[in-house]
């Protein structure tokens, strides 16, 4: 059986500036792809046959790169909102592309995850759930939202509080049979965390939790948006949108790296990007068509596309470029 998705990539990433102020923040390159790229194939794997992109801010950079889907093995439609509509608000805006029957599964686009997406489908089935959400546990939940269990079913939602009472958290991918969609209103601003779920709570509907404490990671910061490249180029994730490449490295077709220079830590070469001799780049990721001057170290950084660093910079945790 083949399933619909919708992927929540409309919101600003303002906690990603500089990198965001001109790409939106699911379209930044993570491990040689957009990130969202990644989410894509995996919704796939997991037999989502369609998904539809809730787009607002610089909406119109999503199509050029991904088309119709056809190049990905999936349909892929592009709902705009004019103004944001929140996460409940985009959901039910993006479901009037939708087509077929069935549950739908919504995907936040700033998370990189290894759960078993087709056991959290299966399960929402078999418990004849109207939502399911995909939960995971945390070291500290104080910036996301606690979920409290009582055996599967969820039984409060507490969205971002200082003492949360659980780190069961919600995990940012949801299953929601089509009927609990159409009840959230059309064209209005509507929060899920704040306003669709403590009500589904309050009417006592048939909401559960799938727990899965595979790999996880908001990337919503710039420091876990350079984890998020590094663990996929380095294998701690594995996604088959990440390019083919050999070791700890992945130097893209075109670019050019030169004598004595070492990449290294899960770094990432853009197409066309040129490294000059006797530089140290480690858990960096290089743009397209940037020029790194010789003895340049880099660690931890992100360089713009077509950024030319001049030769001996010295540079860790920094964003080169944007």
């Amino acid at each position: 059986m083949s399933y619909s998705a919708i992927l929540l990539v409309g919101g600003m990433g303002t906690r990603l500036h500089p990198l965001t102020k001109a790409t939106p923040k699911p379209m930044l390159n993570v491990a040689g792809v957009p990130f969202i790229e990644h989410q894509i194939v995996r919704a796939r794997e997991s037999g989502v046959s369609e998904i539809i992109l809730a787009t607002s801010f610089l909406a119109e950079l999503f199509q050029p790169h991904f088309g119709d889907g056809s190049e990905f093995g999936i349909s892929i439609k592009y709902s705009i909102e004019e103004a944001a509509l929140g996460t409940g608000g985009a959901i039910r805006h993006a479901s009037n592309l939708l087509t077929g029957s069935g549950p739908v599964v919504i995907f936040n686009g700033d998370v990189l995850s290894g759960h078993d997406l087709a056991g959290q489908i299966e399960f929402h089935i078999n418990q004849e759930a109207e939502v399911t959400l995909y939960l995971t546990t945390v070291p500290d939940a104080r910036a996301y939202g606690a979920v409290e269990l009582s055996g599967d079913r969820v039984i409060a939602f507490n969205e971002k509080m200082a003492n949360p009472p659980t780190n069961t958290i919600n995990a940012g991918c949801y299953i929601f049979n089509r009927e609990v969609i159409q009840e959230i209103p059309d064209g209005k601003v509507v929060s899920v965390e704040r306003e669709t779920f403590p009500q589904l709570l309050a009417d006592s509907r048939r909401v559960f939790g799938f727990v899965d404490d595979s790999y996880w990671l908001d990337i919503g910061t710039p420091s876990a948006l350079v984890k998020a490249s590094q663990d996929l180029v380095l294998g701690h994730i594995v996604s088959a949108a990440t390019p083919a490449h050999l070791g700890d490295a992945l130097v893209a077709f075109g670019a050019t790296v030169g004598e004595g220079s070492k990449i290294t830590g899960g770094s990432v070469i853009g197409k066309g990007a040129v490294v000059e001799s006797g530089c140290v780049i480690e858990g960096s990721n290089v743009g397209a068509g940037a020029v790194i001057g010789s003895g340049t170290v880099l660690r931890n950084s992100f360089v713009a596309n077509n950024c030319q660093v001049p030769s001996g910079t010295l540079g860790n945790s920094c964003f080169l470029g944007f």
